[in-house]
């Protein structure tokens, strides 16, 4: 059955957009007429067709809406349906109509004789390499459903790691966002107005006071030099980033900061850990999986640790002995990973690595923050605490003089 991309006019005569299933583009007018709806456009939607009106190749999907796709063709192949009909059934659900007109270009693919691994090839930035790799992979193995669960399990993982890190920066953020409010406003605004009073009474006023009006004088003076220093500083590092020799530089920085890069490494060799476990579990070789698995990880260093590790793995060398040779993987992982390929176990043991560098990474987001919170919040009040004992000493010094 094809699809049809429609525009219809509701009753209250707004403009609504989507894709439906029909057999004809007259029957794809009846039940738009059906719902209520009077059709203005309805094409239909061709194998060819670059995602129902978005352009191949820069169609993008947001990471949610991959993750509940592959859930969702999962579930529906693994309930029997043939993968025509689960397509329908997800451009049926589909809420956006970027999803919905990506959705009907891939049936249109399959309907044409292509595989889906062949199909999702036509967006890659919606789909990356990873991903499609493993659709092969399932394909080629006949363990579609089975892969795309274990993708989903994957994807999810991923995603409540996100979450967890932006949870643990978030909160640390907004303290630290207050605090230089705060301090900035006390110090620019509030102190030169309430020691301005003393001032004109051509008092002496204290040395910590004198400093902080001296601050706050060169903040005002400032300030702009400032903004203009932070927004080319944050151009510099987007500048840097863009740029494969500078970026390699600062990721080189990132890994071999105390506390920082020990988190990334962990970070990265997490994602390494769950890809392999995927690709290995469906039957990809150990060559291509690692070659996949370069994708995932976000430091240059650890990159290149992997391709240095892929080369001894095809020299022969195990996998755990190429990993711990380039010293840039966490021993517990190494150790696993020798333990699997002992047993036979090999994507179990890549399983349980992922697991535990995601509990680690976990256990010292956790640390990290029940540190830097109350450190953050002692150290605004010690500011403040500061600039009000600079305003209140001229107060202390003057009730002195009228005491004598």
């Amino acid at each position: 059955m094809p699809g049809f991309r429609y525009q219809a006019y509701s009753l209250e005569g707004k403009l609504q957009k989507g894709v439906l299933e029909a057999d004809s583009a007259r029957q794809a007018r009846a039940a738009l007429r059906d719902r209520g709806l009077t059709p203005y456009r309805v094409d239909v939607i061709a194998a060819n067709d670059p995602a129902g009106g978005a352009r191949r190749g820069t169609a993008s999907l947001s990471t949610v809406q991959v993750t509940q796709l592959t859930r969702g063709l999962a579930t529906l192949l693994e309930a029997g349906l043939t993968v025509e009909q689960a397509f329908n059934a997800l451009i049926e659900q589909a809420e956006g109509e970027r999803l919905r007109q990506v959705l009907a270009a891939l049936r249109g693919e399959v309907l044409a004789g292509n595989s889906v691994a062949r199909s999702l090839e036509s967006f890659p930035h919606a789909f990356p390499e990873l991903h499609r790799t493993l659709v092969a992979a399932g394909e080629a193995s006949g363990q579609l459903p089975r892969v795309l669960t274990r993708l989903a399990d994957y994807l999810e993982d991923r995603q409540q790691m996100r979450a967890r890190l932006s949870l643990a920066l978030i909160y640390p953020a907004i303290v630290l966002a207050v605090a230089v409010v705060v301090v900035g406003a006390l110090l620019v605004y509030v102190l030169p107005q309430v020691v301005q009073v003393f001032q004109h009474a051509h008092q002496q006023l204290p040395i910590l006071t004198r400093a902080l009006i001296a601050f706050s004088t060169f903040l005002r003076a400032t300030w702009i030099a400032w903004a203009v220093a932070i927004a080319g500083a944050a151009f510099a590092l987007r500048w840097a980033l863009a740029r494969p020799a500078y970026r390699a530089r600062l990721h080189r920085f990132a890994w071999k900061a105390p506390a920082v890069g020990r988190l990334l490494r962990h970070l990265d060799a997490a994602r390494l850990a769950a890809t392999l476990s995927i690709l290995v579990g469906s039957r990809v070789p150990i060559l291509a999986a690692l070659e996949a698995g370069t994708g995932v990880m976000v430091l240059v260093p650890m990159r290149e640790a992997l391709a240095s590790a892929a080369r001894g793995v095809r020299e022969g060398m195990p996998l755990a002995r190429a990993l711990g040779a380039t010293a840039a993987f966490p021993p517990v992982m190494v150790h696993l990973i020798a333990s699997g390929e002992t047993s036979g176990r090999l994507d179990e043991a890549l399983e349980r690595a992922a697991r535990q560098q995601q509990n680690d990474i976990a256990t010292r987001l956790a640390a990290f923050a029940a540190v830097f919170e109350p450190a953050m919040i002692v150290l605004m009040g010690g500011l403040v605490l500061t600039i009000v004992i600079a305003i209140l000493l001229p107060i202390f010094d003057l009730n002195q003089l009228i005491g004598k």
